[in-house]
């Protein structure tokens, strides 16, 4: 999909800073640019030099679906209730990996929560208030395609919230999270990690799609030129809602395969189902996952 008009053009070429070196970027040339390619996999210190192959991927992934259905009955069985959110800036994959978790679940009672943005109730009322109403039912598994995290990287960054509120949410998080665990709720956070030269290729891919390109927004463009504001509002988040009862769940994500298959590990190693297979399930990659904001410094 090219660019509908030379104005169109001139205001999606971007500078953008990269490794402290200013680049010229223009989402709508169909051609990528020799310096995102080289780093679409090593970008931000990623671990392999390789993706993982496509053949062992899908035969690990349906091993790690049969597990995903064994908590689903034992859900049925028990009333136990999950939530799994999942965080990450923009094409980091969240949607992906949530689809691969729920597909070959039973959708009545595993369902998915992507929230437009608040209506004007919605504004007037307790922040967290919208997202409890989606919380599950006795046997339900809940994912969150974006959370009340909106308030701690993408409202602070693009000016949707004062500051005042963003301090507010970042000291009011650990306690209403300690309510979900309280309840026993089993609560997973999980933050998708990638590189900026992997961000680009991907807003790339999108916009010259024909499949997908809706998926490529103005507010992409805004957000491309704000790598390391995101970033520190990112390493904020962290230090303040990372606990011993809500943890946050790092994984690096540059190559979609090993980041799902490792978000569907921590969620089957920590749940105590019914006929719970570790040797199928596996081992965690240290590399590619761990937990608080330590695991990015590693």
């Amino acid at each position: 999909m090219g660019s509908g008009n030379d104005s169109d053009k001139t205001s999606n070429t971007l500078k953008v800073k990269v490794g402290g070196k200013e680049r010229i970027f223009d989402i709508d040339d169909p051609d990528l640019p020799d310096w995102v390619k080289k780093r679409v996999l090593s970008a931000g210190g990623y671990p392999y030099s390789k993706k993982m192959d496509r053949e062992e991927y899908e035969e690990t992934l349906r091993t790690l679906q049969i597990e995903l259905v064994k908590v689903q009955t034992w859900q049925q069985q028990t009333g136990q209730r999950v939530i799994a959110l999942f965080e990450g800036r923009d094409a980091a994959g969240k949607g992906g990996t949530i689809n691969v978790i729920r597909q070959n679940m039973n959708p009545r009672s595993a369902r998915n929560v992507a929230l437009t943005k608040p209506t004007e109730t919605e504004r007037g009322q307790w922040y967290f208030q919208r997202y409890i109403t989606h919380f599950p039912t006795a046997g339900e598994f809940v994912t969150f395609d974006r959370s009340w995290y909106n308030r701690a990287g993408v409202e602070p960054v693009m000016g949707f919230c004062t500051p005042e509120q963003h301090r507010d949410f970042l000291e009011a998080t650990p306690g209403f999270e300690k309510m979900i665990v309280d309840e026993h709720i089993h609560l997973f956070k999980f933050w998708l990690n990638i590189g900026q030269e992997t961000q680009l290729k991907r807003f790339h891919d999108r916009r010259h799609s024909p499949l997908r390109h809706w998926k490529f927004s103005a507010m992409d463009v805004a957000g491309m030129k704000k790598w390391d504001e995101y970033t520190e509002m990112r390493d904020l988040m962290f230090h303040r809602t990372h606990s011993p009862h809500a943890p946050w769940i790092i994984i690096r994500a540059n190559d979609k395969r090993r980041a799902r298959l490792a978000a569907i590990r921590r969620v089957l190693q920590s749940l105590p189902y019914t006929d719970r297979d570790l040797d199928a399930i596996g081992k965690a990659d240290p590399k590619i996952i761990g937990d608080g904001p330590g695991f990015l410094n590693e």
